[in-house]
């Protein structure tokens, strides 16, 4: 199966659920994106000091679109509209979960850069 086929049927609610279920999953990743990009946040802030800071805002930017895109095809999928059950609040819910988490890890990324600089090179 293809990487677009199994997104699809990820977003679908799989083969065995209820329409919540793709909505579930895609608040899931959204949420864990969000936990990745904040201890990646931490991390390039200098108040955690195990961990890559560039690895955890990369890979807060790739949990977070995933969640993205697995809201949206849910909600391109679903039948009915909000409260039928098919887990359309859920996925428009799921949707600012990941861009923020896509955020938090891009925020992290730009701190540990800046952090990374030598401290005796002039600035003009």
């Amino acid at each position: 199966m293809s990487v677009s086929g199994m997104m699809m049927v990820a977003a679908e609610g799989g083969i065995i659920g209820d329409g919540r279920t793709g909505a579930n999953l895609a608040l899931g990743v959204g949420l864990l994106g969000l936990a990745v990009g904040r201890l990646a946040l931490a991390r390039a802030g200098g108040r955690i000091s195990t961990g890559n800071a560039r690895a955890g805002g990369m890979s807060a930017i790739a949990v977070g679109t995933v969640g993205t895109i697995l809201a949206v095809l849910h909600m391109g999928t679903a039948g009915g509209g909000p409260g039928t059950g098919n887990g359309l609040v859920g996925a428009v819910l799921a949707i600012p979960l990941g861009v923020g988490a896509a955020f938090l890890g891009r925020l992290a990324l730009t701190r540990s850069r800046r952090d990374d600089r030598p401290t005796d090179r002039m600035t003009t």
